[in-house]
C-alpha cells in the first residue's frame, strides 16, 4: 500500500528524492532491516573523493554561463572553423559540446549558447528548422567529455560494482566516440550547407588573431584542464577547483562581468544541482543496496538470458531501452537506478563496463531529444518560443545522425576502448 502511495506521489510531481527516500524506507521496514542505514549512506557519500569534484565544477560552469564568455568562445570558434565548409553548423556543435561537457546538461547549454547561435545560422542563411535542430540537438554527446558530471556520476556509480571501471579509464573511453559524434554533425551541416548552396566564410587571420585576444582569458581553460587530466599531472579533485578559482578569478576580478554581489546568488544556483544530485543519489544507492540484497540484478539477468542469447541482439535491446529511459528520466536518476541492474548484464553478454559506460551515457544523451517527451525539447520550445512539434520535428534529421554515431559506438567497442586500454 505504502508502494502505492509514493507512485501515485511521483505522478503528482513529487521531488523524485522524496520518492526514492519513500520506496527505500517502505522496503527496509518491511524486510526488518534498520532505517538508519539509509541515512548512513548520505554520510558514506561525504567520504567520497570523487563526489567532491562535483561542486567545482558545477560552479566553474555557471560562472561561464553568466558572463559573456559564451560570446567569445562562440567568436573564437566561428574565426577557427568558419572557413570550412559548413563552418557555422561546425562551430555550433563544438561550442555546444565543450558547453554541456564544463556545465554537465545540454538544458543549460540550450539556455546560455541559443541566443546566440540561432541568429547567426539564420545570418548565414540556413533553414530555421536545422538550425533549431542543431541547436537543440548539437551539444547531447558533451557528457562524454570530461569535466562532465554524468560521466563523473557513471564511474561514481560503477566503480565498487565493477573494479575496472576507473576514471581514467572512462575519461579516456569517452573521446573518441565523442570526436566522431562531433565529426558526424559536422558532415551533415557540410552536405546541409553544399545542398543549401551557402557560401563559405572566408579565412581572417586578423579576425582569428583578434577573436584569440578577445578569449584570452577562457580560451586556455578547457586546454588546461583536459591536458592536465589526460597527461596525469592533475588528478580530478585538482582540476575542479582549478576550473572554478580560474572562472571566479577571470570573471569576477580581472573581466568584472560578474558582480561581487551575484556570486552568492550564482553558487546557489549550482549548489542546487550538485545538492539535488547527491540527495538523489544518496536515496537511489539506498534502494540499490536493497535490490542488490534481494538479488534482483541476479533474477533480472536470469530473465534475460532465457530470453536473449545473443550479444548483439542484447545490445540492441539494451539501446532501445536506454533510449525510452532517456525520455523518461533526467541522466542522474537514470544513473543511479538503472546502472547498478546494468552492469551485471553486460558483463553476462561480455561486454566491457567501460564501453557499457560509453553506450549508456550516449543514449541518455540522444533520449533527451528523443519525441515525444525528450527534455530538451521541452527546454528549447521555451528558450526559442517555437511549438513542441516544430523543434520535435526539427529534431529528428540529428538524431538520425546521432542513431547512427550510436550504432558504431555500440558494435565497435575499439572506439570506447582502444586509449582507455
Amino acid at each position: 500500500m505504502m508502494t502505492i502511495f509514493v507512485i501515485l506521489l511521483a505522478l503528482l510531481g513529487a521531488p523524485i528524492f522524496a520518492v526514492f527516500g519513500g520506496l527505500a524506507f517502505e522496503a527496509y521496514a518491511r524486510d526488518g532491516i534498520a532505517p538508519s542505514l539509509i541515512i548512513s549512506e548520505l554520510n558514506r557519500l561525504a567520504t567520497m573523493p570523487l563526489l567532491r569534484t562535483l561542486p567545482m565544477f558545477a560552479l566553474g560552469g555557471y560562472l561561464l554561463a553568466e558572463s559573456r564568455a559564451p560570446e567569445r568562445l562562440l567568436r573564437l570558434s566561428r574565426a577557427a572553423f568558419g572557413w570550412l565548409p559548413g563552418g557555422m553548423p561546425a562551430v555550433a556543435v563544438v561550442a555546444c559540446t565543450l558547453f554541456t561537457a564544463f556545465t554537465g546538461a545540454s538544458g543549460v547549454t540550450i539556455v546560455a549558447l541559443g541566443g546566440l547561435l540561432l541568429p547567426a545560422l539564420r545570418a548565414d542563411r540556413y533553414g530555421e528548422r536545422f538550425s533549431l535542430g542543431l541547436v537543440t540537438s548539437g551539444g547531447n554527446l558533451g557528457v562524454l567529455f570530461v569535466p562532465s558530471l554524468p560521466l563523473i556520476l557513471y564511474g561514481v556509480i560503477a566503480n565498487p560494482v565493477e573494479s575496472a571501471v576507473t576514471m581514467e579509464r572512462l575519461f579516456l573511453a569517452g573521446l573518441l566516440p565523442g570526436l566522431l559524434g562531433i565529426l558526424a554533425l559536422g558532415l551533415y551541416g557540410a552536405w546541409t550547407a553544399k545542398r543549401g548552396g551557402i557560401a563559405r566564410t572566408p579565412f581572417s587571420v586578423r579576425e582569428l588573431g583578434a577573436a584569440l585576444w578577445a578569449a584570452r582569458w577562457e580560451a586556455p581553460l578547457p586546454v588546461l584542464v583536459l591536458a592536465g587530466i589526460y597527461s596525469g599531472t592533475l588528478v580530478l579533485s585538482d582540476a575542479a577547483v582549478i576550473t572554478a578559482a580560474y572562472a571566479l578569478v577571470v570573471e569576477c576580478l580581472i573581466l568584472r562581468e560578474i558582480r561581487i554581489r551575484d556570486l552568492g546568488r550564482i553558487a546557489r544556483d549550482a549548489m542546487t544541482l550538485v545538492g539535488g544530485v547527491l540527495i538523489i543519489l544518496g536515496m537511489g544507492m539506498a534502494i540499490t543496496n536493497w535490490l542488490i540484497d534481494q538479488e534482483v540484478p541476479q533474477q533480472v539477468l536470469a530473465a534475460v538470458r532465457a530470453h536473449i542469447h545473443s550479444p548483439v541482439t542484447f545490445l540492441l535491446m539494451l539501446n532501445l531501452f536506454l533510449l525510452l529511459v532517456g525520455c523518461a528520466m533526467d541522466i542522474y536518476t537514470a544513473t543511479i537506478v538503472i546502472v547498478p541492474l546494468l552492469l551485471p548484464l553486460g558483463k553476462a553478454y561480455g561486454v566491457d563496463p567501460v564501453h557499457l559506460g560509453v553506450i549508456f551515457l550516449a543514449n541518455l544523451a540522444i533520449g533527451y531529444v528523443t519525441p515525444p517527451v525528450g527534455m530538451n525539447l521541452f527546454i528549447a520550445a521555451i528558450r526559442f518560443d517555437r511549438p513542441l512539434l516544430v523543434l520535435a520535428r526539427a529534431s529528428l534529421p540529428f538524431i538520425a545522425v546521432l542513431l547512427a554515431v550510436l550504432a558504431l559506438i555500440t558494435y565497435v567497442p575499439w572506439l570506447s576502448l582502444v586509449l582507455a586500454r
